[in-house]
Formats: C-alpha cells, sequence, structure tokens
C-alpha cells in the first residue's frame, strides 16, 4: 500500500497535468523586411532570458554582406530587444548560426562561414562565453575554426555508393562516379561542412554537433570531449540525400539522427541511429513522416516526451506542424500546426525551426517567417517566435 503522502503527491501531479490550460502566444521578432532573415536558433538562458540569432543580408548564394544578427527577450518581458550583430566575417558571409548551452552553462555559437559563395566552401567556426550576462554581445573566451578528418570517410562512402552504382542510369552514375572521387579528395572531404540544429550532450559531458555537407548531401558529426578544445569526427551517416541532423537520446543510451530529405521521391524524414555514443551510424532510412526538403528540429522534453517541429509535407513550406511523441519517436500521436497557409503554395512560407524547452517547462519555437505573396522588394521577410505548452500540442 503506497504511504498517504505519496499518493497526495502522485494526486497532484496528475491533477496538475490534466488541468494544465493550452498555451499558444507568438509574435515577429522584428517587423517584415526586404533583407533576406533565416536560419534562426533559440536558447534560454540561466536567468531565464531568451536568445535569439539568425543570418541576415542580400544572399549568401551571391553577396558577402551576409552576417549573423541576434536579440534578447528579457525574463517578463513580452518584447524583444533591439536587434545586434552578433557575428561578422568581413568580405564572407556568416550563415546558418546554431546556439548551445552546455552542462558548465558556457553559451556557443557555432556557425559556417562560405569562402566562395557556395555551400560546399564552408568553414565552420565556434565561440564560447561564461560572461554573456549584462551586456549585448558575449565576451567570447575561445574563438576558433572547427578542424577535423572525417573518420573512415571515404571507405565508408565507398561502400555505401558502389551498390547503388550497379544498374544506375548514366546521369546517375556519373553522379556516384564525382562522388567517390570527391570522398578521397583530402581538401573537399575537410571543408564544406555547416550546423543546422542545437548541439546534443551526453552524460559522460561528450558534445555532439550535428553537421552536413551540401557538396555531398549527406551528414556527419562532430565530437568533442574536452569541452571544444579539440574536435573529430564520426563515421559519415550516408544516405539519399540525407542532410542537416537533428539529435535525441533514448533512455537506454540509443542515439537518433532524423535528416532532412534532399533527394528524390517520395519525400520522407530520414533516420539514422548508434549506439556508441555517436561515433558510428547506421545507414539512414525513410521515415512515415513527409517531409518537403526542408530543415526541422527535434528535442527531448524533461518528462519523457519528444516533440517534433517540422514541415509536415511533401512538397512546400506553407505548413508548419509541432508533433509529439510518448514513445521515444516510435510513434507520433498529437500534431498541432503553428502556421498553415492553405492560399496558393508559396504563397507563405514558414519553416527552418529551432526549439528550446525553458525552465517553466514551456516549449520556445523560433523560425523563419516569409510572406512570398507580396510584391516583390516589399517587406516580406522575418524571424517569428512562438510559445506554447504541450497541452496545446496534445488538444490538436
Amino acid at each position: 500500500m503506497l504511504p498517504a503522502i505519496l499518493v497526495l503527491l502522485l494526486c497532484s501531479t496528475a491533477l496538475a497535468q490534466t488541468s494544465e490550460r493550452p498555451l499558444l502566444e507568438s509574435e515577429l521578432i522584428f517587423p517584415l523586411e526586404h533583407w533576406h532573415n533565416h536560419a534562426s536558433s533559440i536558447v534560454e538562458l540561466p536567468d531565464g532570458e531568451l536568445f535569439v540569432c539568425w543570418y541576415h543580408g542580400s544572399g549568401e548564394r551571391s553577396a558577402d554582406d551576409v552576417i549573423l544578427e541576434a536579440a534578447r527577450r528579457r525574463p517578463g518581458q513580452t518584447a524583444w530587444g533591439q536587434r545586434f550583430t552578433l557575428a561578422d566575417t568581413p568580405n564572407f558571409p556568416d550563415t546558418n548560426p546554431t546556439l548551445f548551452l552546455d552542462s558548465r552553462q558556457r553559451l556557443w555559437l557555432l556557425w559556417p562561414v562560405i569562402l566562395a559563395n557556395e555551400w560546399h566552401t564552408a568553414l565552420m567556426k565556434y565561440r564560447i562565453s561564461s560572461d554573456y550576462r549584462g551586456q549585448t554581445v558575449p565576451r567570447w573566451e575561445l574563438s576558433d575554426n572547427m578542424l577535423f578528418i572525417p573518420n573512415d570517410f571515404q571507405a565508408k562512402v565507398k561502400e555505401a555508393v558502389e551498390p547503388e552504382m550497379a544498374g544506375a542510369d548514366p546521369t546517375r552514375a556519373a553522379y556516384y562516379s564525382r562522388l567517390l572521387e570527391r570522398a578521397g579528395d583530402k581538401y573537399f572531404s575537410r571543408l564544406g561542412w555547416m550546423t543546422r540544429a542545437h548541439p546534443l550532450e551526453l552524460p559522460s559531458g561528450r558534445i555532439l554537433a550535428p553537421l552536413y555537407s551540401d557538396g555531398y548531401s549527406f551528414s556527419l558529426i562532430a565530437i568533442t570531449d574536452d569541452g571544444g578544445r579539440t574536435w573529430k569526427s564520426s563515421t559519415p551517416l550516408v544516405g539519399a540525400g540525407s542532410i542537416q541532423p537533428t539529435l535525441a537520446r533514448r533512455r537506454d543510451g540509443t542515439l537518433l539522427a532524423y535528416m532532412r530529405d534532399n533527394g528524390p521521391a517520395p519525400k520522407r524524414v530520414h533516420l539514422s541511429t548508434s549506439r556508441d555514443d555517436g561515433v558510428t551510424w547506421s545507414t539512414p532510412v525513410d521515415t512515415d513522416l513527409p517531409n518537403p526538403g526542408s530543415g526541422f528540429e527535434v528535442i527531448v522534453l524533461r518528462d519523457g516526451h519528444w516533440l517534433l517541429v517540422y514541415n509536415d509535407t511533401e512538397r512546400g513550406r506553407h505548413s508548419l506542424a509541432v508533433a509529439a511523441s510518448d514513445d521515444e519517436g516510435r510513434s507520433w500521436k498529437w500534431k498541432r500546426h503553428l502556421e498553415l497557409d492553405t492560399r496558393a503554395s508559396g504563397a507563405g512560407s514558414f519553416h527552418y525551426p529551432s526549439i528550446v524547452q525553458a525552465r517553466d517547462g514551456t516549449l520556445h519555437v523560433s523560425y523563419s517567417y516569409f510572406l512570398n505573396h507580396l510584391p516583390a522588394g516589399s517587406p516580406r521577410k522575418a524571424i517569428k517566435h512562438a510559445r506554447f505548452n504541450l497541452a496545446w500540442v496534445k488538444g490538436g
């Protein structure tokens, strides 16, 4: 028989869970503008302050004015503070930033600098700060390039690609041949890796930074066991366009990497697993989740639920959904839309979400907010923030 105090606590917890009111609030972090603002990342700082960054400029594929911008929202406030420049590599585009708060309460910024206006020329950079309170831009104690030699790279690419070459049409066979050639090129294989989703820290203190390459159209995981002083990499996650991984860890220690589908139809979220803390990964496979070739992110909540924020279509980014799982990603029983534009395809584009759980249990998502139906040159791009809870997701 359970002690009376334990019964009371269990009943109180159940009552709190069932009586939680659905919550959804959202706002633009800054007004719509004609500049390209994209690929945001959000974290909550130890005092409850929200910190969001994104890249901003004329367009990283054609211009060199692209910088990283950021904004803060102080605890208890509903308005975002003035945006500011977070990083700027003069004369080179800075893109795809991701923020991360490690177990030592250090704030990380990781991002690729695009050397020649093509994604495969990316050079990874990162900064770490323990002094980010009380001023706008953190004081960085470490600022460096992320350099590593991809682990068992050429052999793993060959193992995955060679079977696909048999019976391939001439165009596809030529593509595979170039891929194999590039896999053996030290210069090509050590450049071009980029961030998208938050890193993941394991109970051991190992930090995994999920990376991808548009040059290869697959992924790998950068690994540090000394808090960012040195890096090594996992074996590559070679699939049919498996890029932009986001990581989750099951209670038994199994790691899951969900990836954007950059390959042929049918378009699905890709999945790979690791059982050795991120060193080696299984061959990516399709899941049942649709993906239009757009970034997304997964998070494990403190109560054990998993949330996936993604474009839940095979074509178009007009629908941005949050799905919830209570069985560690084996099924997604609930779904609710943060954005759903039912006008002509492409009118609204809501994509590249970043998600974090706050200390009060609420969820915060930042994402690119584009109104493409407005006239060219008019203000139509911004970064949006949404705050919601699990009860709202389950109420859908």
